[in-house]
């Protein structure tokens, strides 16, 4: 999922936050219901994106207020959680599936489930939003908002004068066209290699490819024997490709380069080939340094099986177990999740959609948008895998596993040996799971 960059707080809402919310939910004058509503991923048009939503809801609902808080995104689940942890302060707010797991473990979301039976917004949406929309259990804690998906992002211009005549299909052909492209002393560079934070997420990206047709679908880090994906030939096999891919084809700065890094490299020019999620698009297309059309978008890169694994990462709005209005808090819920509020909110935010009604959009079946589309269309091929982000020891691994693939980068760790401590961690922390 994304990485947004910080961005400055509303100041009354987020002087809520900071002193510990005393502005409790509750009844106003007249009947009138005050919601307090929190988001995570912050950023200022998001936020006035999502003012003008809550003003639409608050039009239809005469008798619900909602007061949006909008902390900064780096400090945003912190604070999320320690109002949480109070019991009070917030009603509807933003979940993620790398704080779902922590979070309703706690006790601290409410399970929607039964307030959404018989809930029309189902019959509307895709089967990835319904499948994401409950855990391993059935309970409902979120209703996701849309998906954040990879694909390639490239240069079509830089393709056609290394002598290819279309993008990359594969992690090898990506290697090779990069490699072509690779020209340091032009400054010109073939992919945009993410070493820093987050690095986990496309070097197992690269590992799920290769391991496609034993992968797990109900477990992204597992095989269907039961064993880790880290575990296999294959995975070397990817481990190999992507040091490569470093070495060969990507600026020797990044190293270090996290999702900021990453974007303005290839919206700047300099780069050729970027992984990364559709709200990429919004921002390149706002770049001065490369035209409308010297890039495009390919469908994700497939392993030597010629499929691929899609692994979506989602958020979208829940309730917490804490609010007093629990009946409206759901209501907005669903409000955000149906039609108009639904199509404008991932269509500014460049999220792959949770409404059927998509596909035929026009806006998703041209342009950069197309690839995620082709990928939807073919789900043999681009396969839809759940990774294990909700266990409570994810961001745990988060840590170790950016720290082990920026140590391989550097040399200090071998493709072997990473992917020997990455086996051994998880199949350790399901056997203590049980």
């Amino acid at each position: 999922m994304r990485r947004r960059t910080a961005a400055l707080a509303l100041g009354t809402a987020a002087t809520m936050v900071l002193t510990g919310c005393s502005a409790m939910s509750g009844g106003g004058g007249g009947g009138t219901v005050t919601l307090n509503m929190v988001e995570s991923l912050t950023n200022p048009a998001r936020t006035d994106l999502l003012k003008d939503l809550i003003a639409d809801f608050e039009q239809q609902n005469p008798k619900i207020k909602v007061n949006l808080v909008s902390p900064p995104t780096e400090q945003a689940d912190q604070k999320i959680q320690q109002m949480l942890q109070s019991g009070s302060g917030v009603d509807t707010l933003e979940v993620r599936d790398t704080t779902v797991g922590p979070w309703s473990n706690n006790g601290w979301l409410y399970d929607m489930k039964k307030d959404l039976t018989g809930w029309k917004g189902w019959e509307a949406m895709t089967e990835n939003a319904v499948k994401a929309s409950q855990d391993a259990d059935g309970e409902t804690y979120f209703v996701p908002y849309g998906f954040y998906g990879l694909s390639v992002f490239y240069r079509t211009d830089l393709i056609k004068e290394a002598g290819f005549s279309a993008p990359p299909a594969t992690w090898d052909e990506l290697l090779k066209q990069a490699s072509a492209i690779h020209d340091p002393g032009k400054r010109r560079y073939g992919y945009a290699f993410r070493g820093g934070a987050n690095a986990n997420g496309n070097a197992t990206a690269v590992i799920e490819a290769y391991v496609a047709d034993e992968i797990d679908p109900a477990n992204g880090f597992k095989l269907k024997d039961g064993s880790t994906i880290f575990s296999v030939p294959e995975a070397l096999d990817a481990m190999e490709t992507y040091l490569k891919l470093f070495k060969q084809a990507s600026p020797k700065s990044s190293v270090s380069w996290g999702y900021p890094e990453m974007v303005e490299g290839f919206s700047n020019g300099s780069t050729a080939f970027l992984l990364q999620d559709p709200e990429v698009i919004a921002t390149v297309s706002e770049s001065k340094a490369i035209a409308k059309d010297q890039w495009d978008t390919a469908p994700l890169v497939a392993g030597p099986s010629g499929k691929t694994v899609q692994p979506l990462a989602t958020a979208g709005w829940g309730v917490a177990d804490g609010s007093k209005n629990k009946a409206e808090a759901v209501k907005l819920v669903e409000f955000l999740s149906e039609g108009e509020a639904s199509t404008t909110f991932t269509k500014k935010n460049s999220l792959v959609p949770i409404l059927k009604s998509a596909t035929e959009d026009p806006f998703y079946k041209t342009g950069p948008w197309s690839s995620y589309v082709t990928m939807t269309e073919q789900p043999e091929k681009y396969l839809n895998v759940s990774q294990p982000r909700g266990v409570a020891w994810w961001t745990e691994w988060q840590q170790k596993a950016d720290a082990d693939v920026q140590k391989m980068v550097l040399g200090k760790l071998t493709p072997k040996a990473l992917l020997a401590g990455w086996d051994a961690y998880w199949t350790e922390k399901w056997q203590q799971e049980g």
